[in-house]
């Protein structure tokens, strides 16, 4: 999965004859999984029709701030766009343009978008050989880029004059991966691995029977795939469950049995920096197997129990410098067993939910969940998707527990 996926990316396009290859740039942001909006400036419409790019992104190009056939139409926010973007993508950027941008000359749309604009900006210029080495140009790049814009170099190839130099605007794969490379660069968990453990495990009876639980997964695959789209790479020690990683960065490994996520998850623990463990685990397995179908009897079946290892408790005594947090789903004395189970086993931090909440548990996509921090600081949460407790404890982590 590509780290635009889901990002909301403007593209700025301004009047050079390189803005003809924004058609395919749009197009390979969408295929990418952004959201595009275009805004031009009024002369870009000589080199690219807006038709053409509003088909493409499936949102209607802007270039002034009020439409020219009704006169009484409401104004395009310049700020409202500005706030919107996720990633702003100006591309091609002219000369003209850019030095409007490093003054602040705000005489068009684009450029007032530009100046509103709290996200990244990337600019490709695009321009003749000498225009691009002129000392002009070279003082306006350097002070776009002192104002945190980022460069995305010309290209060396043949020039609309005929001549052949650098100038020429980056092609938009070159583009999209420039982009993609440095927003990948500047993701918090880069580098680093993470170990997650998710869903139920089952716990054999007989060979078409087991003990289980309720649990769907859903919490420990989203953080999973928070984790994936912060950078990390992702180990997810899976039992039984319908869901899929979607993000390529996830490793899936398929369990059935606590001991199965036992062996897993230690196989794994000493190389990763931080694991998550949110599957809900077997306590308790049957200690005999039969070999064959228990038939019905009359009356009743005892099954003899006996105690699944504790795998949250062996990585906390094994742990260096790992983090480790654990879940604790609870239905009566919430704070005090969560807290028990916080200093026994040895955690960072451990994400409590109750079943009396609603909103919270198994099933659904939704959790209400309360953090307790090492030093049983109580950090209480509303109900949220189970997406967003993701990225609320994975940045917790960052934040908090500096990974």
């Amino acid at each position: 999965m590509s780290v635009l996926s889901g990002k909301k990316v403007l593209l700025g396009v301004t009047a050079g004859i390189a803005a003809y290859k924004t058609a395919f740039l749009v197009r390979i942001l969408v295929k990418k999984g952004a959201e595009v909006r275009v805004v031009m400036t009024p002369s870009a419409k000589d080199f690219v029709t807006p038709l053409t790019l509003s088909t493409l992104s499936k949102n209607e190009v802007l270039s002034t701030f009020t439409s020219e056939e009704d006169e009484n139409a409401q104004w395009n926010n310049h700020v409202e766009l500005g706030l919107w973007a996720d990633l702003f993508i100006i591309a091609p950027a002219t000369a003209n343009s850019l030095s409007k941008m490093a003054q602040g000359t705000s005489d068009n749309l684009l450029i007032a978008t530009y100046l509103s604009a709290k996200s990244p900006v990337y600019f490709a210029p695009a321009m003749d050989l000498d225009m691009y080495k002129h000392p002009s140009t070279v003082e306006t790049f350097e002070k776009l880029q002192s104002y945190g814009n980022i460069l995305i170099p010309a290209a060396h190839g043949e020039l609309a004059s005929g001549l052949v130099g650098e100038g020429r605007m980056a092609e938009p794969e070159a583009i999209v991966d420039f982009v993609e490379k440095d927003l990948a660069s500047k993701l918090p968990l880069r580098n680093k691995k993470v170990l997650i453990t998710a869903g139920p495990t089952y716990e054999a009876i007989d060979p078409v029977r087991f003990l289980g639980n309720h649990s769907s997964g859903k919490m420990g695959y989203a953080i999973a795939e928070a984790a994936a789209g912060m950078g990390a790479s992702v180990i997810l020690v899976s039992g039984p469950t319908s869901l899929h990683a979607e993000d390529p960065n996830i490793q899936l490994v398929h369990v059935r049995s606590a001991a199965e996520m036992y062996e897993a998850v230690h196989k794994e623990f000493k190389q990763c920096d931080i694991a998550i463990l949110s599957a809900a685990v077997a306590d308790y397995r049957p200690a005999i197997i039969a070999d064959q179908k228990i038939k019905k009897h009359e009356g009743t079946l005892t099954i003899q129990l006996e105690k699944t290892q504790d795998i949250l408790a062996s990585l906390g005594a094994m742990k260096k410098d790992q983090i480790l947090v654990g879940f604790a789903l609870e239905t009566e004395n919430e704070l005090e067993n969560a807290k028990s189970k916080l200093q026994k086993k040895n955690l960072d931090l451990i994400v409590l939910n109750s079943l009396n909440d609603p909103g919270a548990g198994f099933g659904g996509d939704t959790n209400k969940v309360t953090f307790i921090t090492s030093n049983n600081k109580v950090i209480p949460f509303e109900v949220k998707s189970k997406a967003a407790v993701a990225d609320d404890l994975l940045q917790y982590i960052i934040n908090e527990l500096h990974v």
